[in-house]
């Protein structure tokens, strides 16, 4: 995770603020056009139903776990990854969705880190709303999904991610987030 945050934090160095114009309508800048197609590119591992199904052996877990991490530092998704070496394992759901909740906090913890040394307090201070907003949401989410964790399969909430993932992809693509 950290060597994904600093990758980021370099990506946004490179690109300083220039914008592109994609598809002569938008104005966007291409940290978010690759960040974008990233995400909506991890989303689909969500939703295709052959790449849904991909499972790697258990003796991979070490790779697959250095990868995620790094892809969970640079675009925050790594939840399809993660699925995709943890489902060997025999978990039950609450097991499962409770383990994925520890590793994108510890990732989230090392990408915060990472990204506070590279960034002006100012900036942050700024957004202090918009973190909090964020903040709320990302409980008040935690609180909803405990209550609906036994009225969902785990499919139903991969689509779910999946789709909405595509929307923040699109949203950053289009500059719109």
């Amino acid at each position: 995770a950290f060597f994904g945050a600093k990758f980021l934090s370099w990506l946004s160095q490179l690109d300083d603020g220039q914008t592109i114009s994609l598809f002569g309508m938008v104005d966007t800048s291409l940290i978010n056009v690759a960040l974008g197609t990233l995400i909506i590119l991890f989303s689909l591992l969500e939703l295709i139903p052959f790449l849904k199904r991909l499972e790697f052996n258990k003796n991979l877990l070490i790779p697959g776990g250095i990868i995620s991490g790094f892809f969970g530092g640079l675009s925050g998704h790594q939840g399809a990854l993660r699925s995709a070496f943890l489902i060997k394992f025999p978990l039950s759901k609450e097991q499962f969705v409770a383990t994925g909740i520890v590793i994108a906090c510890l990732i989230d913890t090392m990408r915060i880190g990472t990204y506070a040394m590279d960034f002006d307090f100012a900036t942050i201070l700024d957004s202090a709303w918009l973190m909090t907003a964020a903040t709320l949401s990302a409980f008040s989410g935690a609180i909803l999904g405990k209550k609906l964790m036994k009225k969902v399969t785990i499919s139903f909430l991969q689509n779910v991610v999946g789709i909405m993932m595509i929307a923040i992809g699109l949203g950053l693509i289009l500059n719109l987030i």
